[in-house]
């Protein structure tokens, strides 16, 4: 049992991932059981200490009911776009949205609305004015719809789950809602995946992965966002071969099932494939070379898959030696190279990918160097690429996290602004905006000659510790979320 180990206080914070997200008090470990119950689903209409996170969420499902003509006050009505998926409308953390205000007030943004949440660590999506978040309370998760403008309640969808955490972490949802069209698409702690409609919560599919594909619960449990290509819904999976979860997780052996292809309107499976374990990163595709490819750094490295078929392409070892490690920041790709990044052990590795797809070369590694030396060592978050330049929140623990620049092509870093504990950014309109973990929000330029920040604003007022979910911005509003609240702040103005 990973219980068993001694870990300090920061090692279990380093852990932390996610997603993951947020990703990622102190309970007695158990493992789930191998063939989980299944779900029962109902529908109804429209800078504290780390060792507050003992302090959960209340188990109480909120009673929220609509008020008459709520889904059809839920309208845009501000300029900008949607924010559909994990890391934005491109999935590398990147807006294209303009005019954002770069002098703040002394008290902050503008808030505009906010709401409770329970347990998790996941960011919400935003479609058409509609906002849909995830979160947990006791053994009953949920998906909420909201307006996205003024936070108003539209519906929820809810389920029955059974999860504990290993490390004593909430035990809520890790990955973010994926909105397309009339569909949204949610992925469980426990690794049951729905299929919801959009416009009221009702139940189209529903795929129980770990029924389907055995795996062993992994640190944090699922926390790998899916990804939507053409007709499949790509989930991360990393089945296991059955039998006791291992003292050791470093033992555990891939079954060939690292991504599980699913017909995205029907949830029937149409391949898996991948010799990789689970980990905390979201499968990306790209095009590289005129053709699609599937991205995804996996617990033991980088696996590269013909999204269409599931074929594996090539393949890139990357993880520290430690059992107590994870990869959570998903591949980079500028052109015709790739960038991973990981914060326990070998830090960064820049590689390029071949014309014929069957291999890749490096271009430069951290993986020799001392720990010192390391180019950029990024926990969970994904850096941002600009004009030749890689921007990231390096460092495994909270003292040690700083804001870096280093140059894609040869890794050197060009500045380091230390101290500013481990953080999400976010590229818009010329700038970074980066969350730190403690609730801090940062504005500086994107400048690969020096460190250039315009504003900085303790938000903690409002955002308990931990803030792991990465920013989220739609039609100037900015969303973020602490350890028990969802808030929306105006960063650009209405025209």
């Amino acid at each position: 049992m990973l219980s068993s180990f001694p870990l300090s206080k920061h090692m279990r914070l380093s852990l932390v991932i996610l997603f993951l997200v947020g990703l990622v008090s102190c309970t007695p470990s158990t493992t789930l059981p191998d063939q989980p119950a299944k779900a029962t689903t109902t529908t109804v209409s429209a800078a504290q200490q780390p060792d507050d996170l003992k302090n959960r969420p209340a188990a109480t499902l909120p009673d929220e009911v609509a008020k008459p003509g709520a889904w059809d006050r839920a309208k845009p009505t501000r300029e900008g776009g949607d924010w559909t998926r994990f890391l934005g409308p491109t999935g590398d953390g990147v807006s294209p949205e303009k005019g954002i205000l770069t002098q703040w007030p002394r008290a902050g943004l503008k808030k505009m609305w906010e709401c409770p949440l329970g347990a998790g660590y996941a960011p919400p999506s935003v479609l058409n004015g509609k906002l849909y978040h995830v979160d947990a309370y006791g053994t009953t998760a949920r998906l909420t719809c909201r307006n996205a403008e003024t936070g108003e309640f539209l519906w929820k969808h809810d389920h029955t789950f059974k999860y504990e955490d290993l490390y004593g972490y909430d035990d809520g949802p890790r990955c973010c809602p994926i909105l397309e069209d009339d569909r949204v698409y949610t992925y469980g702690v426990e690794g049951m995946l729905f299929c919801l409609s959009a416009k009221d919560g009702k139940e189209i599919w529903h795929l129980d992965t770990k029924e389907k594909q055995f795996f062993h619960q992994n640190f944090f449990g699922v926390g790998s966002t899916p990804a939507i290509e053409g007709d499949l819904l790509l989930a991360a999976v990393g089945g296991s071969t059955k039998g006791p979860r291992p003292s050791d997780l470093r033992d555990a052996k891939p079954n060939n099932t690292a991504i599980m292809g699913i017909d995205k309107k029907t949830g029937k499976i149409q391949y898996t494939a991948g010799n990789e374990l689970a980990s905390y990163a979201t499968p990306i595709v790209v095009t590289l070379h005129g053709k699609r490819v599937g991205l995804y750094l996996g617990r033991i490295g980088l696996l590269a898959f013909d999204p269409a078929t599931g074929a594996t392409l090539f393949s890139y070892p990357w993880r520290a030696k430690i059992e107590e490690s994870v990869n959570a920041a998903n591949p980079l790709v500028v052109g015709d190279t790739i960038v991973l990044t990981e914060c326990y052990g070998p830090g960064s590795v820049c590689l390029k990918v071949k014309p014929d797809l069957k291999g890749i070369t490096e271009v430069w590694s951290d993986k020799d160097r001392d720990r010192e030396d390391r180019a950029m060592a990024c926990h969970w978050n994904t850096p941002i690429h600009h004009d030749g330049h890689l921007y990231g929140s390096s460092g495994r623990h909270t003292p040690e996290g700083d804001l870096r620049c280093v140059s894609l092509a040869t890794g050197e870093l060009k500045w380091r602004e230390k101290r500013t504990t481990r953080s999400t950014l976010l590229k818009i309109d010329g700038h970074i905006l980066s969350l730190a973990e403690n609730g801090e929000l940062r504005l500086f330029k994107l400048d690969s000659t020096k460190f250039d920040e315009l504003s900085r604003w303790d938000a903690s007022q409002d955002l308990d510790y931990p803030c792991w979910a990465p920013p989220v911005v739609s039609r100037g509003l900015l969303y973020v979320r602490g350890k028990s609240k969802l808030v929306c702040y105006e960063l650009i103005a209405k025209k």
